[in-house]
Order: structure tokens, then C-alpha cells, then sequence
């Protein structure tokens, strides 16, 4: 039970940071500056939602102990945090100028909670093997 409360507490945290984050914490370039290439601002919506849905599976790993459930909730959280990653990295992308907020600054961070995200989730599946 302790392990699913520090599990999904973490899942929920990261949620929202990547959610939230490049909304309010490290912001990604303005509806302005990226009017001809708007795929930052595609790839921030994208990253919105995919931090919910992390933030949300963190909640039910919280509220159902079950071991097959929670195997089912972290692979979900894993497989959110890959797509987290991908996004603005090969999928959807940024502007094409490499000195925007989006390539030095929003990126970069969303690199590294969703590669955390990815962690934490392969370390909780480990544990869930015993």
C-alpha cells in the first residue's frame, strides 16, 4: 500500500509539472512569435493532456491496491511518458528557429520529467514482479 501512495504521488506530481509547467512554470514561446510554425504551441497542447492523463493513472494507482491493476496503471504511465517524450522531440517538434523558448528552455525540461516519468514507471513495474 505504501508503494502505490509513493508511486502514484510521484506519477501525479510529474502530471501535473508536465501539464502545467509549460503553461505557467517554464513557458513555451507565445501565440506570437509562432504564428508561421505553431508547432511548439501543438506540442505544449499535446503535453498538456498527456500530463493529465499521467496525473489522473497516478490517482488510481493511488486508490486501487490490486497488484494486476496497478501493472496495468504503471505500463499506462510508462507508455504516456514515451509519447510525453516523443512529442516535442520527433513527433510534433518546435519552431524551426533552435534559440525559441520552446528548443532551449520548455523542451529540454519536458525531456527530463518524462524520461523521469519512464524511470520511475520501469522501477515500479520491477517492484511489481515480486
Amino acid at each position: 500500500m505504501k508503494k502505490s501512495i509513493v508511486g502514484g504521488a510521484a506519477a501525479i506530481i510529474l502530471g501535473l509539472l508536465i501539464a502545467l509547467g509549460p503553461l505557467f512554470i517554464f513557458k513555451a514561446c507565445s501565440a506570437d512569435c509562432c504564428s508561421d510554425y505553431p508547432e511548439c504551441l501543438w506540442s505544449v497542447q499535446m503535453e498538456i493532456g498527456l500530463g493529465i492523463v499521467i496525473a489522473a493513472l497516478g490517482i488510481c494507482l493511488i486508490l486501487y491496491p490490486d497488484k494486476k491493476t496497478q501493472l496495468g496503471l504503471v505500463i499506462g504511465i510508462l507508455v504516456t511518458g514515451l509519447f510525453a517524450l516523443l512529442i516535442p522531440n520527433v513527433i510534433i517538434g518546435g519552431c524551426e528557429d533552435r534559440t525559441m523558448a520552446c528548443h532551449v528552455l520548455t523542451f529540454p525540461i519536458l525531456t527530463v520529467l518524462s524520461s523521469l516519468v519512464m524511470a520511475g514507471s520501469a522501477v515500479y513495474l520491477f517492484t511489481l514482479r515480486e
